[in-house]
């Protein structure tokens, strides 16, 4: 990783006028389509710790639009908002000790943040992201977005419990929740946003441009060029549809539909917001269980990978390791004393909000907007509406995001780059550990680049003992 270029590009958290971060950086409806594109992982965790541990929706939605709008008006990208997955699974998993309670998983969450603060704060952070080799980077993506990719399949595929986070009999054809929603809208996002190419104003700019080069260059190609532009036309009115956006609210819709009686457990106020009692007991069970497994998740793909993430979405823009590590340490300093949900910023719910059109904060924004009418409209009944949700239609939202983010590592070119990356996916696929992963990558990109050396001082020690015939310089002036 060159590091003059990680310097140079990395955003400052206030650098841009806050003018300019309140503008849009391409069409509205694309924005408010991109505002909903990380929802295939957030609904599914927040659903299932509002069953199972009790985690009141309404406090968790109100903090984190809080979140939301301040991300995205600082770092003038979708950052997302996420919840912390391994915490979320290991409160909803059975064990011996039952599930984790509210306060034992705030618990794990402020040590979590406790942790990121002090890489952030120090300067770690951004030392430990200016030196990690970029396959082994590459590989955390690549697993964490063909996990998601998996997981999108079975929630297509198969009838789901998320209360116990297993995978049942086979979805039926039909039903507001069958395998025909499901396709239908994975078709309906496939052709309205293809491999993921906008063809927003400014490309649309560099393409008439070119066009033009093309028409002074080559008169002869008029009956070509006019179908150029109908098809450039045609994508781009394609990728103006609020595709994601529309395939939520057809879900929404569908949630009363499979169950009218939702309309009667409505209650609308917000719910009641209080300070949690944490005691030491409770910070003990939610730092072993959760908060170990959670942080060096949290170092890769909550702060390692979106860093790298955001810096090949938006091009100058990179956001800060030190920044976004601070930023989940504050988020949750915040939140968790009053028993919202731990988040973090995942790498895949900004592929996902980068998929459907988010190119902008005000992206995340209107998603900030949107939770905070529900949450002090509706507060913790939302979660009956939720709970109606058709999964099939969450599995193809969370598909795309997948898709995407592992796409970032389709610049891996060499055979070595490359090795190292799937070596380090597979690891953390198959042991289900991202920090697994990880030391095994890191350790074969250092055993490679030994290799290396060895082979270059071997090399050397050969030719300085060996004299140099004529045929040699002739053979080296031959072969290049």
């Amino acid at each position: 990783m060159d590091q003059s270029t990680t310097t140079t590009t990395t955003t400052p958290l206030l650098s841009t006028p806050w003018r300019h971060r309140l503008r849009l950086k391409t069409s509205l409806s694309s924005e408010l389509s991109g505002a909903v594109g990380d929802l295939g992982t957030y609904i599914p965790i927040v659903l299932t710790l509002t069953l199972v541990s009790h985690l009141d929706l309404g406090t968790t939605l109100i903090f984190t639009s809080l979140y939301n709008i301040a991300t995205g008006l600082l770092f003038d990208i979708p950052m997302p908002v996420q919840p912390m997955k391994s915490i979320a699974a290991v409160a909803v998993a059975e064990s011996s000790s039952g599930h984790l309670t509210v306060p034992q998983i705030a618990a794990a969450g402020l040590s979590t943040s406790i942790v990121l603060l002090f890489l952030g704060s120090t300067g770690l952070m951004s030392f430990l992201y200016r030196f990690l080799p970029l396959p082994v980077v590459r590989g955390v993506q690549l697993s964490q977005g063909l996990s998601f990719a998996f997981t999108a399949i079975k929630y297509i595929r198969y009838n789901q419990d998320l209360v116990t986070s297993k995978s049942g009999t086979p979805r039926s054809l039909l039903g507001f929740d069958g395998l025909v929603v499901a396709l239908v809208s994975l078709l309906f996002l496939i052709l309205t946003t293809g491999a993921g190419d906008h063809h927003d104003d400014n490309q649309g700019d560099h393409e008439n441009q070119t066009v033009r080069a093309r028409d002074d260059d080559d008169d002869d190609d008029d009956c070509r060029q006019p179908r150029s532009r109908r098809e450039y036309t045609w994508l781009k009115f394609l990728s103006s549809i609020p595709s994601a956006l529309i395939v939520f609210l057809v879900g929404l819709f569908l949630c009363f539909l499979r169950d009218p009686s939702v309309f009667k457990d409505l209650k609308f106020g917000p719910s009641k917001i209080s300070v949690l009692k944490i005691t030491w007991e409770d910070w003990k069970i939610g730092f072993v269980r959760a908060a170990i497994p959670q942080i060096p998740l949290s170092i890769l793909n909550s702060v390692i990978a979106v860093c790298k993430l955001s810096g090949d979405l938006f091009p100058g823009r990179e956001a800060s390791a030190m920044k976004v590590s601070v930023s989940v340490g504050v988020m949750n300093f915040v939140g968790c004393w009053f028993g919202a949900m731990p988040v973090c910023h995942g790498a895949g719910g900004l592929a996902g909000q980068y998929r459907f059109g988010g190119r902008s904060g005000l992206s995340v924004v209107f998603l900030g907007i949107g939770k905070l009418i529900l949450g002090l409209v509706f507060g913790n009944s939302f979660g009956m509406i939720l709970g109606q949700f058709p999964i099939g239609i969450l599995g193809v939202l969370l598909l795309f995001a997948g898709i995407e983010l592992a796409m970032a590592c389709r610049d891996m070119n060499s055979k070595e780059e490359s090795f190292v990356m799937l070596v380090c996916a597979a690891v953390s696929l198959t042991g289900s550990s991202a920090a697994l992963g990880f030391g095994c990558g890191i350790l074969l990109f250092l055993l490679l680049k030994l290799r290396q050396k060895v082979d270059c001082c071997g090399y050397g020690f050969r030719r300085s003992n060996k004299p140099k015939s004529s045929v040699d310089g002739e053979a080296s002036s031959i072969i290049p």
